[in-house]
């Protein structure tokens, strides 16, 4: 029994609490203004004062808009702008434009010296500024300029004492009986786990976002997901706000976990702490799947606390993050353990844990489809490896069962991409732009840690590889002449991950195999063979930790090579560089601050490759206007968008003449007019929709959206309906099985974690 928490400590607890939540709230930067000098503006003419002020001079003979803020990816509501200026000449204007069309203007008064306007967004903006646009006359000059919400830029300072609450209530449920019911070393578990990953995050608690290499695509992806929710699209296959408006294909790219930031989006949370969720997100993620997929596989506590920090902490996983900005990749390696975990249960472990190779494979799938074609080749190459103890110890129903439950969970996503993969007339050709060998990495590289200054830096780490010399001396030393079954695994595991490994690196003779169509079409295709590290990483944590635990001639300094390992591997978190301006405010201005701006700016614009583009629509093709053939053939009344619906209304004199609608003419898209009789789309200039008009000399309408397309539905139906069987039956078996089991082992006094205890940490 424990003690009684006194009423004096309850009431410290809460008013500390509520203290807490006041400094947060306190400090929140989302109702602040974000503030400019005129130098700070983005400019490229006029002089600067004394007072930071920009002073344009009839000298400069330039006109048309001379300084503008940053573009801003901002919530929908309402805002206020002000300008402290000097204007000798009437003309100039202060204007607000949003990706490239001017949607708002206001005149500089030259009687006055400043001017304040409101305006209201209907819809989240993903490039609006505010410029200034100078007449070319007598002089100007700008003091200050400051954007302010009525109400709240963001709600991140909410989220975060939300989060902060959760914690708390969590915090008293434990004390008031979830202590009966989770193990003490479960919890302890936990923590560790918890612990790793808020180490892992750490980089990112910056106040500003890393400009990574793809981070701006990803970024896209993240808002574009929201926008297509928001247009009633589930699962979202259009982007409807990409392209400027003209629709982006997303069915190319998994985006299942893209969901959490899109919510957290809806909530108007701003896009760039958004990110750093689902970056934390996935982190714990990584390391409570390592966690689970070493726990099925070794029993020593010890192995699978290094196998979680080896791996959550791996450089490799920070390269991707910081450097490469590669969402897609960080979020397949969650699910590598499981899928070896998968492969060892189905080959010789537990067979009826073949559920791990379902996770992992469909967790990478719904990740990046170049991991999943890695994993699938690894999975063949598994069963052609164990192909006769498979159908010896009659293993194929299980290989079955995985294979037929991965089907049916991802249909809903597999289907749209095979569909458009081979059926759309997309520019996929741009994939093939790297040759593979000019990106191999050097086999020096391997020990160091990772280093942000060097975008083409890849690294195993001097810690994993440490776990690597453990496997080798006990493979050597102790299992020269007999394997166990699950030794002969855990050897497979070391010889794919140091192949995965001679691959990635200029040894391999990439260059020379180019000449081979096959090999060339197979490695344009895979771009970097970096990528290899990440199931090599994952093969080496398994076969560290298996052989940490397994090894008796090191029995002895286990402790040691455990805290050794552990505290190199955690030398790479301060090896991670930061901004050399370690104070995130440039001046007592806190609203300037690089951090208060970064979230709404995110560091870099909105990015739509070309590869999933149709074929020839190039960014000088791109518009928002409505176009057509023949300006003394057609007239255009009225052309309104929202999400994937348009319509427009038109009169025309000639058969023969067109209209262009300002969207990318993917398949799944179908019109009809304003008698609900089908229209046909042909594809226009730039992959814009064409269609016909009807030269009668009357007003028509046609009416434009995406789907449902039958093949896409019936997908999704079969998914939704086996991920309710799948939950339906696990429930049932969480409530029949594992409760009973818990209960028996709270009876004998059992508190420790569900690991066999064959060895503790020593204190």
């Amino acid at each position: 029994m424990t003690e009684e928490i006194s009423l004096r400590a309850k009431i410290i607890y809460v008013v500390l609490t509520a203290l807490f939540v006041l400094f947060l709230w306190l400090g929140d930067e989302g109702k602040q203004p974000m503030i400019y000098h005129g130098t700070e503006l983005q400019h490229s003419v006029g002089l600067i004062d004394s007072e930071d002020a920009l002073v344009l001079q009839e000298s400069v003979a330039r006109n048309g808009v001379v300084a503008h803020t940053p573009a801003y990816v901002m919530n929908k509501g309402s805002y206020t702008v002000n300008l402290s200026y000097l204007s000798e000449q009437q003309g100039n204007v202060l204007e607000l434009w949003e990706q490239g069309d001017k949607i708002a203007a206001w005149p500089i008064n030259p009687a006055e010296n400043e001017i304040s306007a409101d305006f209201t967004l209907a819809k989240d903006t993903k490039q609006l500024q505010v410029c200034v646009n100078y007449v070319g006359k007598g002089a100007l000059t700008i003091r200050k300029l400051s954007v302010s919400p009525q109400r709240l830029f963001y709600t991140d300072t909410y989220l975060m004492i939300v989060v902060v609450l959760l914690l708390h209530l969590a915090g008293w449920w434990y004390i008031k009986g979830g202590k009966d019911r989770i193990p003490r070393g479960m919890l302890l578990d936990g923590c560790v786990i918890l612990g790793v990953a808020l180490l892992a995050t750490t980089p990112m608690m910056q106040t500003y976002l890393y400009n990574a290499d793809d981070l701006c695509y990803h970024l896209a992806r993240l808002e574009g997901v929201k926008d297509g929710i928001l247009d009633g699209q589930i699962p979202v296959n259009i982007l409807p706000e990409g392209l400027q408006g003209n629709g982006y294909m997303n069915a190319m790219y998994p985006y299942l976990f893209l969901y959490i930031g899109a919510f957290l989006r809806i909530c108007r949370v701003s896009l760039a702490f958004s990110y750093k969720v689902l970056i934390f997100l996935s982190n714990l993620a990584s390391a409570c799947c390592i966690y689970a997929a070493v726990k099925s596989v070794v029993k020593s506590r010890r192995s699978i606390l290094l196998a979680v920090v080896l791996y959550t902490l791996m450089p490799y996983r920070f390269t991707n993050i910081l450097s490469r900005g590669d969402l897609g990749e960080t979020l397949a390696l969650i699910f590598w353990p499981m899928l070896l975990a998968g492969l060892y249960h189905l080959t010789m472990g537990d067979k009826k844990k073949w559920y791990y190779l379902v996770i992992g494979f469909s967790g990478i799938l719904q990740s990046h489809i170049l991991s999943a074609a890695y994993a699938a080749a690894i999975c063949v190459l598994t069963a052609l490896v164990y192909c006769v103890r498979l159908a010896k110890d009659k293993r194929y129903l299980e290989v079955l069962k995985a294979a037929g439950l991965t089907v049916l969970l991802n249909a809903w996503y597999i289907v749209p991409f095979l569909y458009y993969y081979f059926t759309e007339n997309l520019d996929k050709e741009v994939l093939r732009w790297s040759g593979y060998f000019e990106q191999s990495i050097n086999l020096s590289n391997m020990t160091q840690s990772i280093s942000l200054y060097n975008k083409q830096y890849f690294s195993l780490g001097l810690a994993l590889l440490g776990g690597v010399g453990i496997a080798v001396i006990y493979f050597l030393c102790e299992r020269r002449k007999k394997f166990g079954d699950s030794d002969g695994f855990l050897l497979y595991l070391l010889i794919l991950g140091g192949a995965l490994v001679f691959m990635s690196t200029g040894y391999f003779p990439s260059r020379a195999l180019m000449a081979s169509p096959f090999f060339s079409n197979i490695a344009t295709m895979l771009q970097f063979p970096w990528r290899f590290l990440g199931p090599a990483s994952a093969c080496f944590t398994f076969v560290g930790a298996a052989a940490l635990e397994r090894s008796t001639l090191i029995k002895n300094y286990r402790n040691g090579l455990f805290a050794m390992l552990v505290g190199l591997n955690l030398l790479v978190i301060v090896t991670v560089p930061a901004d050399n301006n370690h104070v995130p405010y440039k001046n007592a201005e806190a609203v300037a601050s690089k951090g208060h701006e970064t979230k709404l700016i995110t560091s870099v614009g909105l990015f739509y490759p070309h590869e999933w583009r149709l074929f020839d629509a190039m960014d000088e093709k791109l518009t928002r206007s409505v176009l057509i053939s023949d300006i003394g053939s057609v007239s255009i009344h009225d052309y309104k968008k929202e999400g994937t619906k348009a319509a427009v209304s038109y009169t025309a004199i000639s058969d023969k003449a067109y209209i262009e609608l300002p969207l990318q003419n993917y398949r799944g898209y179908r019109a009809t007019d304003e008698l609900g009789n089908p229209v046909e789309i042909t594809q226009g200039d730039g992959g814009r929709m064409r269609f016909l008009a009807r030269g009668d000399g009357v007003e028509h309408r046609i009416y434009v959206r995406y789907g449902p397309v039958p093949g896409f539905v019936a997908a999704n139906v079969v998914s939704a309906l086996t991920i309710f069987a799948c939950l339906y039956l696990c429930v049932g078996r969480f409530f029949n099985i594992n409760l009973p089991y818990i209960r028996g082992r709270q009876k004998d006094g059992d508190s420790s974690s569900g690991v066999e205890r064959e060895e503790t940490l020593e204190a």
